[in-house]
């Protein structure tokens, strides 16, 4: 699998070195740019190092937004006054742990910027360590923790850098919309992250996410349901090539009894508890269903899903494996 980052992530510099703040400008005539009334939004990536963030903050600054890497948490607030003083109500921010010693201001201040009216969408980016350290050794560029991760071959290096950044980064994951890179191209990463801000501020967004459980669980599921007790399409030689969304596939699917009580007991949990994480202030909720391919039986049950949730609020639909084909 190529990798979703580049030198922003996996050749990142050594904590202890000076940050370089790269600035990039949104589009003159772009969503950047519009009435001073505007409420101030600003999409915090951050994320685990070779997870894509490089690839997330290209997407952006092509969705019009006004895109910073590599800024140090302390400058956040200044920064976003100043750009807002200018109009620019569309920002987005990289922060990683490129500047680990900022890294425990991060979490009060984005409480605090969210208190004074601001609009944080913190997207945190993760990656199986599996992926990552495929990642590291297609680019053959440094984590920027090795460093401080301690002797021992490369490999055992890595893994141990990986996994420091992910104590340092523990805070902030829990505070922020976790998106799954580990099966992702660049491709998907832009389209996903592009769907993410775009969701409607203010109320919760359901995302139904179907995936092959071969090629292990999402990361960044709220809830796993698994579906390889139903009826598989795949056994019929017809509707082996299709997936669910294909007619025929549903048409089979639909016949089936204990799939139509699945997917009414299913419904019938997330509305029970959909509002509790309302409640409790959550911006995304990420329902992934999961077969053995991820092609027929959790597609199919995704789609309905959301179908069903439609009319509730802003509801994304992603298939994680037939995605990948495309």
């Amino acid at each position: 699998m190529n990798s979703p980052d580049r030198a922003s992530d996996a050749g990142a510099a050594n904590v202890g070195r000076p940050p370089e703040v790269e600035r990039r400008k949104a589009p003159r005539d772009g969503p950047g740019a519009g009435d001073a009334s505007a409420r101030r939004e600003v999409v915090l990536i951050t994320g685990i190092s070779g997870s894509g963030k490089s690839v997330a903050l290209h997407a952006l600054e092509d969705a019009g937004f006004f895109c910073v890497d590599n800024l140090p948490p302390e400058m956040l607030r200044e920064f976003i006054r100043l750009e807002y003083e200018r109009f620019t109500h569309r920002v987005a921010v990289a922060v990683d742990v490129r500047n680990a010693a900022s890294l425990p201001q991060l979490v009060p201040l984005i409480e605090d910027l969210q208190a004074e009216g601001v609009l944080i969408r913190a997207l945190f980016l993760d990656a199986s360590t599996d992926a990552l350290l495929r990642r590291f050794s297609e680019t053959r560029r440094p984590h920027p923790l090795s460093a401080v991760a301690g002797g021992g071959d490369a490999s055992r290096v890595l893994t141990d850098a990986i996994e420091m950044e992910r104590g340092l980064l523990a805070a902030l994951r829990e505070v922020s919309t976790v998106v799954d890179t580990s099966q992702l191209r660049p491709g998907q990463l832009s389209v996903w992250v592009r769907e993410l801000v775009g969701a409607r501020g203010g109320a919760l967004t359901l995302v139904f996410e179907s995936f092959a459980f071969k090629y292990g669980v999402p990361l960044d599921a709220d809830f796993v349901f698994d579906v390889r007790v139903l009826p598989n399409p795949h056994y019929i030689r017809e509707l082996r090539p299709m997936n669910g969304r294909d007619a025929p596939v549903a048409d089979y699917l639909d016949a089936q009894p204990e799939v139509a009580e699945m997917l009414d007991m299913i419904e019938a949990f997330l509305h029970r508890w959909i509002g509790a994480f309302e409640d409790n202030q959550r911006s995304y909720l990420t329902v992934a269903i999961g077969c053995t391919g991820g092609q027929h039986r959790s597609v199919y049950l995704s789609e309905k899903l959301a179908q069903r949730f439609a009319g509730r609020g802003t509801t994304l639909l992603r298939h994680r494996e037939l995605h990948a084909q495309e």
